[in-house]
């Protein structure tokens, strides 16, 4: 049977699932070329977990197994919708599949959103992350307080990350860039803000608890925000445990938060209204809100909070391709359960939008090849005669298109753990040309 060849547009988790899952349903009989626009690989792993999160991040160690196979390949440094476009991959390969994920930021849709000093969650975790296109932010961390608007884990990261001092970044891979710029912030008060309540939030209780045990930070909770506790036997156990630790936040003594210098607070039933400011932004505008049916509605009541920071955490969306369906209101590529068009697939966010977690994606990788397993078998890929690596590197050779390799990406790794600070597993370059250089010729 002739060898089947499948493009994997993405290197995150949901590219290296879909292509560990092709090797088991197809075994010697699959060549899988996994494309990724950054020389190096991981997705979300490298630019989106936080830092201080490792053991998170040694999942990769997983990928790189499949990496290391003769039948998977690595194609870094390569942008499809610039060096090469859908259909030239389709005509190549027998099933792409875009595992892109979502890597820009959903709008608050709301006045002064594009004054300075306000971020999107994407970019200001690209930025402590070492992203090569949001390494130069540069947010300005000189005012009091922050306005974190989001009542998720990506919102718990950003104002964990916000309220650590040096020390407790030991262990990490937060950039130096970041660091230093963390080491000298003036913020002394992070508001979480969420427009719905405490029943509401999306926060796990492992992220939750560490803002406990952080050296120079304690969160508050206002009781008064805190529905009736018999009410929490209602909600699932994870989300239960999350309300717990709301409760034993708003019951620490006043005294004892009162020891900590940064106060973390949750605002709750607080919807953004508007951004105020000449330039900068200075205040949030918010209307208090209630609950109904499980939706937050607005009462009239208004109110501002200053902020000289404010980072939104309010969810994502992918990034449209040329020639590719795109659902615009869902922010992902329009399919049907990961079928875009003949051969053409999609997996992981950017089949279902941004939701669950990095396993999520690995149920979701082995659903997409069992549909190009089911495309296969009723012939509609065709008869398995498409070039494949052999016709993509031709294509590359006449574009001039330098391709970054996993040996390159080793090669890049160890450089990056040569340059790491005392105590820190890598210094990640933040470049893209010093990554290229240092794979060396």
């Amino acid at each position: 049977m002739a060898a089947r060849h499948l493009a994997i547009i993405g290197s995150g988790p949901a590219g290296y699932y879909t292509a560990e899952a092709a090797q088991k349903a197809f075994g010697e009989n699959v060549r899988v070329d996994i494309f990724d626009s950054l020389p190096v690989p991981y997705g979300l792993i490298r630019s989106g977990v936080a830092p201080d999160h490792q053991s998170i991040k040694g999942v990769s160690r997983r990928y790189e197994k499949v990496a290391l196979t003769e039948n998977v390949r690595f194609v870094g440094n390569i942008c499809v919708g610039r060096d090469v476009q859908i259909d030239e991959l389709q005509a190549l390969y027998d099933g792409v599949v875009l595992a892109t994920g979502a890597p820009h930021d959903r709008g608050l849709d709301i006045p002064g959103e594009d004054l300075g000093n306000v971020f999107g969650s994407a970019k200001f975790v690209g930025w402590y992350n070492g992203h090569p296109q949001c390494a130069a932010l540069d947010p300005d961390l000189s005012g009091k307080t922050a306005v974190v608007i989001g009542m998720g884990n990506v919102a718990l990261d950003v104002a964990r990350i916000l309220a650590k001092c040096r020390a407790e970044f030991e262990g990490s891979d937060i950039v130096s860039h970041a660091l230093d710029a963390l080491d000298t912030s003036k913020i002394d008060r992070i508001v979480l803000l969420g427009r719905r309540g405490p029943h509401q939030i999306m926060m796990t209780p492992k992220e939750l608890g560490e803002l406990g045990h952080l050296a120079r930070a304690a969160p508050h909770v206002d009781r008064g925000d805190l529905p009736e506790e018999s009410e929490d036997a209602l909600l699932e156990p994870g989300l239960r445990k999350s309300v717990t630790l709301l409760r034993q936040f708003a019951a620490t003594p006043e005294h004892i938060k009162a020891e900590k210098p940064i106060a973390i607070e949750f605002a709750f039933f607080a919807q953004p209204k508007a951004l105020i400011g000449e330039g900068k932004v200075r205040e949030i505008e918010i209307e208090r809100t209630v609950i109904e049916r499980g939706r937050a509605i607005g009462t009239g009541e208004i109110a501002r909070l200053p902020a000289d920071l404010v980072v939104s955490c309010i969810g994502y969306r992918t990034a449209p391709i040329p020639g590719v369906p795109f659902d615009e209101r869902a922010g992902r590529f329009a399919n049907d359960e990961g079928r875009i068009l003949p051969g053409l697939y999609c997996v992981g966010w950017a089949r279902r939008g941004p939701s669950g977690t990095i396993g999520t994606n690995r149920p979701d990788g082995y659903a997409v090849v069992d549909l190009i397993a089911e495309d296969i078998a009723a012939g509609s890929l065709g008869p398995g005669a498409k070039k494949g690596r052999e016709g993509f590197d031709k294509l590359a050779e006449e574009r001039g298109l330098d391709i970054v390799t996993f040996r390159d990406w080793k090669k890049i790794e160890e450089a990056e753990e040569s340059a790491a600070r005392e105590g820190a597993p890598r210094e990640k370059f933040t470049d893209i040309e010093a990554m290229i250089r240092a794979r060396g010729d």
